[in-house]
């Protein structure tokens, strides 16, 4: 925020308590920025898009978010220390379960690409990115991952593309969540 700006609640724009952690952030984001992002054709709002998007830069960037935190403190007049410690560095089980997911996502949209066009399957990151509604250091951290799991590789003109490996574990994970599928219905069907 610049100090001829009026003053705007990022916490409440974002539907989240003074005390929300990085995670929660992030999952507000993600949520505000699918429904308000132009290209959704019954909530598109590019001026609250933009909004969120700036808030968001602040938000996540621990420095800008505690400059901002003492102006609310001031604003507000409360303490400028949430009323409990953000705990920005612990991930839980369902972290750990919504990454495998995302993972699969990315995976899975790469897998289609070059399934639809051999020759030119690579994705540009900003396109992968905004399909799977991560903040930047989570995307960062996820193609991390993949790439040095040998999943996904980049171009010579930088884009995302699935490997043989990385086509190999999506026929491997849709042959299981198939396989559960059967055993489910075949469960339900017994019972």
């Amino acid at each position: 925020m610049e100090d001829d700006e009026d003053f705007v609640d990022l916490y409440a724009l974002f539907e989240i308590e003074h005390a929300a952690t990085r995670s929660e952030i992030d999952k507000a984001y993600r949520r505000l920025a699918q429904l308000y992002h132009p290209d959704h054709a019954d909530t598109a709002d590019v001026e609250k898009f933009q909004d969120i998007t700036r808030a968001y830069k602040i938000l996540k960037s621990a420095s800008k978010r505690d400059k901002y935190d003492r102006l609310y403190a001031e604003v507000n007049g409360v303490d400028a220390q949430p009323a409990q410690p953000r705990d920005d560095i612990v991930i839980d089980g369902a972290t750990a379960v919504q990454d495998a997911e995302l993972h699969e996502e990315l995976l899975l949209a790469l897998y289609k690409k070059r399934r639809e066009n051999a020759r030119e399957p690579g994705v540009m990151p900003y396109y992968l990115q905004r399909e799977l509604g991560c903040s930047d250091e989570s995307f960062e951290f996820h193609t991390w991952y993949l790439k040095s799991k040998g999943l996904i590789e980049i171009s010579q003109s930088s884009e995302y593309m699935i490997t043989i490996e990385g086509v190999d574990h999506v026929i491997t994970q849709s042959r299981a969540a198939k396989e559960r599928l059967l055993l489910e219905q075949t469960r339900h069907s017994g019972s």
